[in-house]
């Protein structure tokens, strides 16, 4: 009896030893648990009239600030509010130029008095457009100051090189013609980027009205995911396993606004936004184990990209990596110590929705000069149909060597590189 009893102690006793190592093994595996992503944007997608703009923006804030606290309710920091209009020259056609700018000045006092950032859509969206419409965006966002928009440089059909040519002007006037040269913050070169993201300035829709997207920004759940991983593929796996409950939770949350308040959830921008204090370059570098830039870089943002396809929940926008050298501290920092380039960004772009973002580039620098770099993102985006974006920061008096001095809290002063354009 006592030896059945002592080797029924000893079963015990290896199970419970057996059950303590594998819990301590699939600790060691799992990730932390990662706190709640902030909510980086709620953006709604409206149709306005030129007659009626005033109630149809107001009925929009309204929505978005009853989201915002539905977000809040659950633990989340919404950090902003964003409208996005159908595209400008759909509502401005019939309107003379001094018209037109009156309008959008008016626009940009709601959205100041609102706290809001508003986007105004695409110039050549299609290639009937005109170069009319690029130099009256131009001369929109040189007089506003929360007004967002883009000129489409590449679709389905390819290359629009008039579009390109264009988008370059529009930098130069804006870095030209507006404080710190910060306009071309407020403006982007986009090429293939499909509707309704919710980040700008990209953002832009040609549908219904009443609806709405959500941006999360994800960069410290990457990094929790990368602390600790074994190597790429573990560390994917681990992306995938923290990304896919937090975006079905965002998912349930924002169909729930929906149904309760009228409005069509389309989706999230998976894309793992960073800013300030919260950096995808550390990311990056805890999975590389090198400085961004280095050997290891291109593979590190192929993994992130990879996981992100893997998350099924509603997706819309670029849902890709983004590189924002000039809103990320760690990417600022290998950027000004000169250890990536222009071309790299380019080749990243080859696995992830970069493109050229926030680059900050010598006030001196052509149209020529623009346009090709305008092109090159145009025409990697329509050699592997992917989103791709360019956002191009010349700045007035500087030089290559300079630090810009820029005055928007969202962005951090860089080094100006010096570009390969012999």
């Amino acid at each position: 009896m006592q030896t059945q009893h002592r080797h029924l102690l000893l079963s015990l006793a290896a199970v419970f030893f057996s059950l303590f190592s594998f819990a301590a093994v699939c600790g060691a595996q799992n990730p932390p648990p990662a706190p709640k992503p902030k909510v980086r944007t709620i953006t709604a997608f409206i149709n306005i009239e030129r007659g009626r703009y005033q109630i149809q923006v107001s009925e929009a804030v309204d929505f978005l600030e009853k989201a915002k606290t539905a977000f809040e309710k659950q633990g989340y920091t919404v950090q902003t509010l964003r409208v996005v209009t159908q595209p400008f020259p759909e509502y401005t056609k019939e309107a003379s130029r001094a018209d037109a700018l009156q309008f959008f000045r008016n626009l940009d006092g709601i959205a100041q008095q609102d706290h809001l950032m508003i986007s105004i859509g695409p110039a050549y969206l299609s290639n009937g457009d005109g170069g009319a419409q690029a130099d009256l965006l131009a001369d929109i966002l040189k007089n506003t100051q929360s007004l967002y928009g883009t000129v489409v440089v590449a679709s389905s059909e390819g290359v629009n090189w008039p579009a390109v040519k264009s988008a370059a002007g529009i930098i130069k006037t804006l870095a030209d013609n507006t404080p710190h040269s910060e306009g071309n913050f407020r403006f982007a070169a986009i090429a293939n980027v499909p509707a309704y993201s919710p980040f700008f300035p990209a953002a832009y829709h040609a549908g219904a009205g009443n609806q709405f997207a959500i941006g999360l920004e994800s960069a410290s759940t990457v990094a929790a995911a990368f602390q600790g991983a074994s190597d790429f593929a573990d560390a994917r796996r681990r992306l995938i396993d923290l990304l896919y409950p937090q975006a079905f939770d965002v998912e349930h949350i924002s169909v729930q606004i929906g149904g309760e308040q009228g409005w069509s959830y389309l989706g999230q921008d998976l894309s793992p936004a960073p800013s300030v204090d919260a950096s995808i370059g550390a990311a990056i570098e805890l999975l590389s184990k090198q400085p961004f830039g280095a050997s290891g870089t291109l593979t590190a943002v192929g993994t992130i990209t990879s996981a992100l396809k893997e998350i099924g929940a509603r997706r819309v926008g670029y849902s890709g990596l983004m590189l924002p050298v000039l809103e990320d501290p760690t990417l600022a920092e290998r950027w000004n110590a000169g250890l990536f380039s222009v071309d790299a960004l380019m080749s990243y772009s080859a696995v992830c929705g970069t493109g050229l973002d926030t680059v900050p580039l010598a006030g001196d620098t052509s149209v020529d000069t623009l346009a090709r770099m305008i092109g090159d993102v145009a025409t990697l985006s329509v050699k592997w149909n992917k989103p791709l974006s360019a956002r191009l920061l010349p700045v007035v008096g500087k030089r290559a060597g300079d630090r810009t001095e820029f005055s928007d809290p969202r962005l951090i002063n860089g080094v100006i590189q010096p570009l390969n354009t012999k």
